[in-house]
């Protein structure tokens, strides 16, 4: 099977499982025409959209009766997708207004709370080489490929999602921190190579000096345990998992074994105001595990660059498991800038303790309420 194509295939299913700033305008079509780059595909003209469509690629320019705020919101889109003129600033608008990570966290970075020098890291598909996109430039202090096998210029959807909604300038919940990026290909389903990724950290790792260690590991994948996708190698993965966590780092994943995240989304007209966020996904089954820690992940703006040098963003009117991952990560790295002293498990217990109560049972993370827990702890 092509593996671009397979490539793209997986990098959409594991979305479906899964200071403010003005938005550059959009691009036109012209502007990424490549020629045969798979990455880059010719703008398909629609005739109909429904609530949820991936329109990425897509003009939307002849519908416009079918449109209007509300439906945009729930698409999937990006900076390609061509609108009518009238909806043209809408989705301009939304796609920008999805940067915030709400729930308070803009303003603990007002305050200085950012992550800032706190070491974590990703494990995910590869991004472009020069690691240029302004949400994460500079902030990669490693970045290690463990057999993607792409090209330097080609990046993916997923790794560069991850990576802003984790470290991005714009979008992350940690602006401030350092990453250890190790690239792995999720295509093969076979999880040596995750394997591989975790246990090159975990080496990184033993390099540094005490007071300056990797504290968390965000993998938006599931490379064992029931339900995993990898059919390969997934004992290999929790060696690595053991490796890594005997190392005390935090491996955050989307394991149903290790796992501690489920999926919540924030009103788009108020992100910061906790007690609207509604758990579950948009247009899912929302029956959560309340043994879990909800995490926004849909409506939210992501970076996008699948070549060199063409930088820009996605939206997800509804995301996957795997956007919640790195959310989680940043927060916990400003709670580290602000304690380093605190291990994993003390951490762990603020996050659950501080969360906000939904419905009588789930629990949706309050940054806000976790930062004033970490700053009281111990006093």
């Amino acid at each position: 099977m092509n593996l671009k194509l397979l490539f793209i295939a997986l990098a959409t299913l594991c979305l479906g499982c899964l200071d403010h700033i003005t938005v550059i305008s959009p691009y036109t079509p012209t502007d990424f025409n490549n020629g045969n780059n798979y990455f880059n595909p010719p703008i398909e003209k629609i005739s109909s959209v429904k609530s949820y469509d991936d329109v990425r690629w897509k003009d939307l320019s002849g519908i416009a009766p079918q449109l209007d705020s509300q439906i945009i919101s729930t698409l999937w889109f990006n900076q390609r997708t061509v609108w009518p003129d009238t909806f043209s600033p809408v989705a301009a608008t939304i796609l920008n207004e999805g940067m915030n990570p709400g729930l308070g966290i803009r303003g603990l970075h007002q305050k200085g709370i950012t992550g800032k020098n706190v070491n974590v890291a990703i494990i995910d598909q590869n991004l472009c080489r020069n690691l240029d996109h302004i949400e994460y430039f500079g902030k990669i202090v490693e970045y290690h490929d463990v057999g993607c096998n792409q090209p330097a210029t080609s990046g993916s959807m997923h790794a560069p999602a991850v990576t802003s909604l984790l470290v991005g300038t714009n979008v992350g919940t940690a602006p401030e921190a350092n990453v250890y990026f190790a690239a792995a290909p999720s295509w093969t389903a076979d999880a040596q190579y995750q394997a591989d990724a975790l246990n090159w950290i975990v080496d990184e790792n033993a390099k540094l000096p005490e007071n300056n260690k990797i504290r968390v590991v965000s993998i938006s994948a599931a490379p064992s345990g029931p339900g995993s996708p990898f059919t390969k190698n997934q004992s290999s993965w929790d060696a690595a998992y053991s490796r890594a966590m005997a190392a005390d780092i935090l491996v955050l994943d989307c394991t149903t074994n290790h796992g501690i995240t489920a999926a919540c989304y924030y009103a788009p007209e108020n992100p910061d105001d906790i007690s609207l966020v509604t758990v579950g996904y948009p247009n899912a089954d929302n029956s959560i595990d309340t043994a879990r820690l909800c995490v926004p992940n849909s409506c939210r703006t992501q970076a996008e660059e699948y070549n060199q040098g063409e930088i820009g963003y996605q939206y997800t009117g509804q995301g996957g498991l795997s956007w919640t991952i790195p959310y989680l990560a940043g927060v916990l790295a400003m709670g580290w800038q602000i304690r380093p002293e605190l291990s994993n498990s003390v951490m762990l217990s603020l996050l659950f303790k501080s969360a906000y109560i939904k419905n009588g049972s789930n629990k949706i993370i309050n940054p806000v309420a976790f930062i004033d827990s970490v700053s009281a702890y111990g006093k």
